[in-house]
This record gives C-alpha cells, structure tokens and sequence, in this order.
C-alpha cells in the first residue's frame, strides 16, 4: 500500500492556520513586548461556549478604547494566561499564552480543554510589565447523557448605549448559580451618534451617553465601537460572572438587514463588505470557537450545546440565510427593495442547511430543547397605532412558510419539550406558538419567551397606555411589560421556571431590579402558567 502524497504548500498552510489559533508562531520568533500607556485589559474579560471539558476564555488589549488601534501598536503582543479552581489561583490547572495580534484588532481567544464537568473554574490574563487583567468565573458543562437536576440559563441583549444605563446586567451579574447568560444580540447598534444623550448617575451629576463617530461601516469603525460598549462595567461584570452564548440579530451589521440585502437598497456586492469586516468584528469582540472565526463568505453561527441529558442549546442565526423581508408601510416608505406579500416564491428565514442541522439536533432524546434565537416565532398582533402595522415583518411572522416548516419539524421531532427564546422587540413577551398560526388557539407546538432590552427604548412602563387591549387580542400569550431588564431560566425535570426581571429606570445609573413575574411550562405540555 503505497502512503499519501506530501504537499508542503497545504502543510504550511495548516500549520500556520494551528499557529494563529494557538497563538503560536515560528520557531524563535522575538515577539513585541510594548509599554502601555494605560491599562491594557480596560475592555475586561470574556468566557463562552461550555463544554464538559472546557470553555472558550477571550479578553482583547486596548488600553485607549477610542483611540486609533484601541491605542495598541500594529505588533502581535504575548498574552499569558491560566485557569485555576479556586478564585485565589492557589490551584492552577492550565496556562498557556496566546497572541494578541493586530489582524484580529488584539484580541485573544482560548479554548481551554482538560478540565473536569459541571464545575466552576476561575481565570486571568498577564501581559509583560502590567498588573493582570480581572478575574473572570464560568462553569463547565455537565457530561454529555448525565442526569441533572438543574441548569440556569440568564437572557438578555438588546443594548443601544445611547438609550441607558446597562444596570441590569449589573444584577444579572449578581444572579446566583449561573450556568451560562444568552446573548441575543444587537450587543451593538451602528448608527451615529446623537448629540445631547446623557444619563443620570447616583450624586446626580449628568454623563454622556454617546456614540463616538458617525454609523459605522469600516473594520477599526466596529471595533471601536465594540470599545465604547465593552467599556461599561456593568457589561464587563456579566461577562466576568458567566459563560456567554453570544449571537447576533440585525444591529452588529445593520438595522434589519436580511441576507445580503441591508435596509438602503445597496447592492448585494457592496453591502457584502460591509457585511464581512461587521463578522469580523463579531468574532474579535465575542468569546466563540475557532469554528466561528469569519471566512470569505460570512461564518458559521449556528451551533449546539448539550447540558447533561437535561438540555440541549441551539443557537441559530436568523439573519445571514434570509430572503427579502415581506412589505409592509414602513418598508415602502424607506423605498428599499422588499418582497411583495403575495409572492410565491420560496422564503428562508434560516436556510436550508440550517434546518436540516435544527432537525438533526431535534432527536436527541434530551429532556429540553431551547432554540436561542432572535426575533419572534410565534404570530403576534400589534396594536393600530404601531407605525409599521399589526404585523411586523422582520419577525418569523414576515415568513410564514418558512415558520410553518420549523413548527411541523418541531411538531414531528420533540415532544412538547421546545422552549423558544427571543428578544429583539424591547418587551417581556410569554405565550405558545400555535400549530396553525392563523388559529391562535390551536394545539400549541412549543413555548416563547421573549425576552426585553437591557436599555433599548429607555425607562419604559409596565404596559404602554396604546397597547391595554394587546394581551386579550392574543389570547394565546400570557404576558406583556415595557420594562428594561432580563430573564433567567431555571431548568429541571419536570418544570422550566422563567423569572421575569425589571429594572426601575435605566435613564439613570442604579436602578432597582424587581421581578415582575415567575412563570412555568411543565414538560411535555408547551403553556405558561403564573407560579
């Protein structure tokens, strides 16, 4: 038997692809050892992704966030880092250094292996001459298969910097046993600054709550902007305390992109740069897997997480593989190309071969199923008085066809045991998606909760005086606030419980959490009950 060919030009190849993900280079390479003008962990530290074996750790240098290069030299940096069990580092398991390089704007991930199930780890950074960076905490999975008696899962996104104060992720922060914290995305908003915002903080005194520059549409623009939003330490402590499950919606690109069509009409191949450098920037800015790191065409969002055999995550992405959005007056008025209610043609709101992988994932026999996803599955009727109609098109409700297929495959494949988790749309929402979406009384197929903004929409109020009549126009839901805030769920056997969390005001920073509602779906029965 003869042995494969050796091609040295694709073994280079692969080699140097290992070495940029190690954050290794070639043999006796001297890397930059800078002397930083400021502290250069200011964007704090970042964990995501669990396993039973690891995690992904991430942090990113820039000690001058909204300087040029985040005020980091074009070298590649060594970064040092460790995990330990214990929160004092008296007993480390893994350390390791990586590469803060200029190509991915000084960010480092790590995917840290080796390590025992269903614990809690500790970890930091050093880089020469510096004190280390803060202390980040996350849990590994449990064991694939095992039982477990509980998961708790933290929701949140949705966090224009211009609307408020981000004081809800500071008691998210303080939630107690967090598994892990799904991120559903707008984690940034790219339209320009607007002179004026400010919130309030605690001695009264008023602070600036701008965006830094005009909407964003260049690589260093992302990524500055990533830098004013990581600057908040209210953000940075949700970070420390948790795992993150981060995706996207529509805002780390453009407002209500779909596709390769953004909101303005741009042709495909233009808006398809500025697609490419917003996924870079992503990927730079969030703890994920070398198997999100962009390619050419876009990257690979989607993926699954198993808990024990008590729950299996699946983090979609319901934005890169649409079709045209539906028309609606919002749409015409803006003059961007839309697709006519009355055509024909084959919808996707997440792709083919997103589905074949959501179906694939759907027969495990875990006891939960919760596809974390962004915009709202179940249909939904607006009150009159909502400029873009009773209906809003750039939910799943824009795609019916495509939402009928993924509630016959639910309905084919689980058991009643679907949890779907949304956000997008500013307000606590809970109720059922109905197997014929039209009856919205029909035998249910899976639950929904939605989940508000950290600050999207400012202070909001318990329930918007247009919209009393809202809950018995969709009898099919179990909940309606307008608050700001976040959602934790608590997962067992037999019952998933949803806490549902308001914060006071975000207009001003220290706000009052308050939980507004405890909510219940048992196994096998989609519905929400008040605890």
């Amino acid at each position: 038997m003869g042995y494969p060919r050796f091609d040295r030009r694709k073994f280079l190849l692969g080699a140097s692809g290992m070495a940029l993900f190690a954050g290794l280079g070639p043999a006796g390479r001297l890397w930059a050892t800078p002397r930083f003008n400021a502290y250069p962990f200011s964007l704090g530290v970042a964990s995501g992704d669990p396993w039973p074996d690891g995690f992904v750790i991430w942090t990113r240098l820039a000690p001058e966030p909204l300087a040029e290069n985040g005020g980091m030299p074009m070298l590649a940096v060594p970064v040092r880092w460790e995990v330990a069990e214990d929160e004092r580092f008296g007993g480390v398991v893994r350390r390791g250094e990586a590469i803060a390089r200029p190509e991915l704007g000084h960010s480092v991930h790590v995917e840290v292996d080796g390590l025992r199930p269903h614990r809690p780890y500790w970890y930091r950074f050093y880089v020469e001459r510096q004190a280390p960076s803060p202390t980040g905490k996350v849990r590994t999975a449990p064991q694939t298969g095992v039982a477990v008696d509980r998961v708790r899962i933290g929701v949140a996104g949705c966090q224009h910097w211009e609307a408020g104060s981000y004081t809800a992720y500071r008691h998210l922060s303080q939630e107690p046993e967090l598994d892990a914290i799904f991120h559903y995305g707008d984690y940034i908003y790219e339209g320009a600054g607007k002179p004026g915002k400010s919130i309030i903080d605690a001695a009264g005194n008023e602070i600036a709550r701008q965006h830094a520059g005009g909407e964003i549409y260049t690589l260093d623009q992302y990524r500055r902007r990533y830098a004013q939003y990581k600057s908040d330490h209210d953000l940075q402590a949700a970070h420390a305390a948790a795992a993150f499950l981060s995706t996207w919606d529509d805002h780390e690109i453009d407002n209500n992109w779909a596709g390769s069509h953004d909101q303005d009409g741009t042709p495909p191949e233009v808006f398809a740069l500025r697609r490419h450098v917003a996924m870079q920037a992503w990927y730079e800015n969030m703890p994920v897997r070398r198997a999100q790191f962009p390619r050419v065409d876009g990257l690979t969002m989607h993926r699954r997480l198993d808990y024990g055999g008590l729950l299996r995550v699946h983090l979609m992405d319901t934005r890169q593989y649409r079709t045209k959005q539906r028309c609606d007056a919002s749409l015409l008025e803006r003059m961007r190309p839309c697709r006519p209610q009355d055509d024909a043609g084959e919808e996707q709101i997440i792709g083919t071969a997103q589905a074949q992988w959501l179906a694939q994932g759907l027969e495990s026999d875990a006891r939960w199923h919760l596809l974390a996803q962004q915009v709202m599955m179940m249909p939904y009727a607006y009150p009159p008085s909502r400029a873009a109609g009773p209906v809003n098109t750039d939910s799943w409700s824009g795609y019916p066809r495509a939402r009928q297929r993924v509630l016959d495959l639910m309905r084919q494949r689980a058991h009643g045991n679907v949890i779907v988790a949304t956000g997008d749309v500013h307000k606590h929402h809970a109720g059922v998606i109905p197997s014929n979406p039209a009856d919205l009384l029909s035998t249910p197929v899976a639950t929904e909760y939605v989940t508000t903004s950290i600050s999207s929409g400012g202070d909001g109020e318990d329930m918007p005086p247009t919209w009393a009549n809202v809950l018995s126009d969709n009898p099919h839901t179990k909940l309606l606030n307008d608050k700001r805030g976040y959602q934790v769920f608590e997962v067992g056997p037999r019952a998933w419980r949803t806490d549902v969390v308001a914060v006071d005001r975000v207009s001003v920073t220290g706000g009052e959490k308050r939980v507004i509602a405890r909510l219940v779906t048992e196994h096998g029965k989609p519905g929400v009950e008040h605890a």
